[in-house]
């Protein structure tokens, strides 16, 4: 069985390297974008089976990349991941599968993850 494909989109890079190695631990192939265009890139180029997606980014948030990605493919699996909980009420995320607010324990990203790519 072929590896899942994860794309994670975060304009941090401390967060992109620790999702992509505890993701990777457990066997997901792992891409990721700095911002919203370069994640519309990546996923047209090679569609992942699951997007990790922040909200607060530089340019095109994370809110415009979810309904751009939902238009293209509506199955698509999307975790937005943001430090934000006050995102949770806007309901441009109601698109997503899952509203996971950061923090350094990942067990419920992960939890996710392995829920949707199933």
């Amino acid at each position: 069985m072929a590896k899942k494909r994860i794309l994670i989109v975060d304009d941090e890079q401390g967060i992109q390297l620790l999702y992509r190695g505890e993701l990777e631990d457990e066997g997901y192939d792992v891409d990721s974008a700095y911002n919203g265009e370069e994640a519309l890139e990546k996923f047209s180029a090679q569609p992942p089976d699951l997007v990790i997606l922040d909200i607060n980014m530089p340019g095109m948030n994370g809110i415009e990349v979810l309904r751009q990605m939902k238009e293209l493919n509506a199955e698509l699996p999307v975790i937005l991941c943001s430090a934000y909980p006050e995102f949770k009420r806007d309901f441009g995320t109601w698109a997503s599968e899952e509203y996971i607010v950061k923090s350094a324990n990942i067990d419920e990203l992960k939890a996710a993850v392995h829920k949707y790519t199933q």
